[in-house]
């Protein structure tokens, strides 16, 4: 699979690209659990306020997509869109609900479908592949630093490159929260 995908587990996010479309819109494969975790030297706080912070949000998800973004609010019941943009400039992205968020500890996200355009997708054949994938985020502090742990639902296609891409988010995310980037 090449390059820019899905921030859809991150979830982080299934993102924005003229690689993912095509795919979600192909009849339902079954869903496969993965699992991330990484170790950051901050506060769990801090790696929860600088993984959502709308600047450095944009810099840890470039991993997926170099143009990644969200419209919305991350409080709990509230619509999410997470975007980008393909090669041609054409914004594409899913969309989600935040199930939970309980700041500094745990967020669910839930999609429900994808951006296309200036059109939201929830039902039919299109969105069959993603549609119910949850993207969880649990946070829990030990001896000073916090383990972040992703677990989210993949839809079979993009196994190889969530294998390889959620390490470099992470690593991302790492970096910025260490270095107490100022968040936006």
């Amino acid at each position: 699979m090449s390059h820019p995908a899905p921030y859809f587990v991150r979830s982080h996010h299934l993102q924005q690209s003229k690689t993912c479309l095509p795919l979600l819109k192909q009849k339902r494969k079954p869903m496969e659990k993965l699992q991330f975790k990484t170790r950051i030297k901050a506060s769990a706080d801090h790696v929860y306020r600088t993984m959502l912070g709308k600047e450095t949000y944009k810099k840890w998800t470039a991993e997926f997509n170099p143009t990644s973004d969200f419209e919305g609010s991350w409080d709990k019941g509230a619509e999410i869109l997470f975007i980008g943009t393909n090669k041609e400039g054409k914004k594409e992205g899913m969309v989600a609900t935040i199930k939970e968020n309980d700041p500094g500890r745990f967020i669910s996200i839930q999609h429900l479908g994808i951006v296309d355009g200036d059109n939201k997708i929830t039902e039919g054949p299109q969105v069959e592949g993603w549609a119910g994938a949850l993207e969880n985020y649990s946070f829990a502090e030990e001896n000073g630093e916090t383990v972040l742990t992703v677990d989210v639902d993949a839809n079979a296609d993009y196994l190889t490159y969530f294998d390889e891409t959620w390490p470099r988010a992470l690593n991302k995310l790492r970096e910025l929260a260490e270095s107490n980037t100022v968040l936006a």
